[in-house]
């Protein structure tokens, strides 16, 4: 992030612009927004300019810039639609002090104006760091439509009530009178009028301070291979209204963002013959976030129901007397087959498929190798690198053959995935150069490594 986001405070405030064509009179339309003092400096300003001046909606200086014009002035344009001109006149606007925009040259700009939606006091800005405008309008145009145009009018009058549901414990109970405001009583109470809109949250308000005290709530979610554009609409939502977040070692970063920012985050890691939080730990945690309250995401990569010690958590939420509810997410093997072109089932290959994992809490798991060893089979092994030698020992002593194609997936779905293809003959050998965490799918092949490098980015192919 080159640039920033901040709402600045500019009522009563100087802003100056140079500039009279057609680049000014974008600019000044979206500054005459504000409550900011405008001056404007060209010498052959547009008739819709000098008609804002004769609405002193701004001061017009009909000339160009001199030293000192934009004295005391928190921001500048500069908008004069030439390059030698706009130069000339940043120069002054830096020596006097002001921050400096130059329409269409982000270069040497100190600050870039963003693409705005306005329900004003709600104001969401759009930025693209001057890369790509056209999305940014895009976007624009598409939370135009989404947000109603009433949302201002709820909000300005939500502001006045603010200071009275002070009296609402701080945290979970706030957020939902102003959730049940925003999105149910405000929008019904608003169709009768602004006049019943203030009625409508002192009822609200009196039903919210005689309610009992609730327990939590846990959300076991998953959270998918590791692409947050593979988290599911429902596990974006828990995280949205999360009040504590545990997640596990291998959540990455990029979706723990996509929680509230007043959420508690708690790392409750895992990590395979290491260093780890015990499970109990994690149980404890769980409950005692929720006894106090707290809507809790318990956030679990992959799908917390294959291989995620869910049942344990349930048993310690359920003993607690804790509602919950289980948001299944998107398992490693199927990214991990689709970044290979093929599927996990093939009729006339395979009929049924095997998730297994490469240990469980005693060791290296058992499995019925026999049946996996039949040609054919295949299988997706979980926290298998470890247990590679042990995997393909076992395999191969069963009678499955050395040539069986095996395909490692490294940080699949991820930046920095690699696929790296192999033999049950070969496992183990190719297995010592990943370092990072895998999916094995046995009995399968990539489709075309080479062709699939070219369609999934952010890549690599190793054999």
């Amino acid at each position: 992030m080159q640039h920033f986001p901040i709402f600045m405070a500019v009522a009563g405030r100087r802003i100056v612009l140079s500039g009279g064509g057609d680049a000014a009179l974008a600019k000044l339309r979206l500054l005459l927004k504000t409550e900011a003092n405008i001056t404007v400096f060209a010498a052959d300003p547009a008739p819709e300019i000098q008609t804002w001046a004769q609405q002193d909606r701004l001061t017009l200086h009909p000339r160009g810039m001199e030293p000192g014009d934009a004295m005391c002035a928190v921001l500048f344009y500069a908008a004069n639609e030439d390059a030698t001109e706009d130069a000339r006149v940043a120069d002054i606007a830096h020596r006097d002090g002001a921050r400096v925009n130059i329409v269409d040259n982000l270069a040497d700009s100190q600050f870039i104006t963003p693409a705005i939606v306005d329900r004003d006091p709600v104001v969401v800005a759009i930025g693209t760091e001057g890369a790509a405008p056209v999305l940014a309008r895009a976007i624009k145009r598409d939370l135009e439509e989404k947000l109603p145009a009433q949302l201002g009018t709820l909000a300005r009058i939500g502001k006045t009530f603010r200071r009275a549901v002070e009296v609402l414990p701080f945290g979970k109970a706030r957020r939902d009178f102003w959730a049940e405001y925003y999105f149910d009583h405000g929008p019904k109470s608003l169709e009768l009028g602004e006049d019943a809109v203030i009625p409508a949250l002192e009822d609200h308000l009196a039903n919210a301070l005689n309610k009992s005290e609730k327990v939590g709530h846990v959300d076991l979610v998953g959270a998918g291979p590791g692409d947050p554009d593979l988290l599911t609409l429902k596990a974006r939502k828990a995280l949205d209204k999360a009040d504590v977040v545990i997640h596990d070692r291998l959540v990455p970063h990029t979706i723990l963002e996509l929680a509230r920012r007043e959420a508690t985050i708690i790392d409750a890691g895992k990590t395979g013959f290491g260093p780890s939080t015990p499970q109990g730990d994690i149980d404890a945690l769980i409950v005692e976030h929720a006894r106090a309250g707290a809507h809790v995401v318990r956030l679990k990569a992959g799908d917390a129901t294959v291989f995620g010690r869910l049942d344990e958590e349930l048993d310690a939420i359920a003993a607690a007397g804790v509602s919950y509810t289980i948001i299944p997410g998107i398992t490693a093997a199927s990214a991990a087959v689709a970044t290979i072109g093929q599927s996990l089932t093939k009729r006339g290959r395979n009929s049924a498929v095997r998730l297994i994992t490469g240990h469980d809490t005693k060791g290296y798991a058992d499995q019925d190798w026999r049946a996996l060893a039949t040609p054919g089979e295949v299988a997706a092994i979980y926290m298998g690198r470890t247990a590679a030698r042990y995997i393909q020992g076992r395999l191969t002593m069963h009678g499955a053959d050395p040539a069986t194609p095996v395909t490692i997936v490294e940080h699949a779905s991820q930046p920095g995935q690699r696929i790296h293809t192999a033999t049950l003959g070969t496992l183990s050998d190719t297995m010592a150069g990943v370092t990072g965490p895998a999916l094995t799918l046995y009995g399968l092949a990539p489709r075309a490594a080479l062709d699939a490098v070219e369609t999934l980015p952010l890549q690599e192919v190793a054999q």
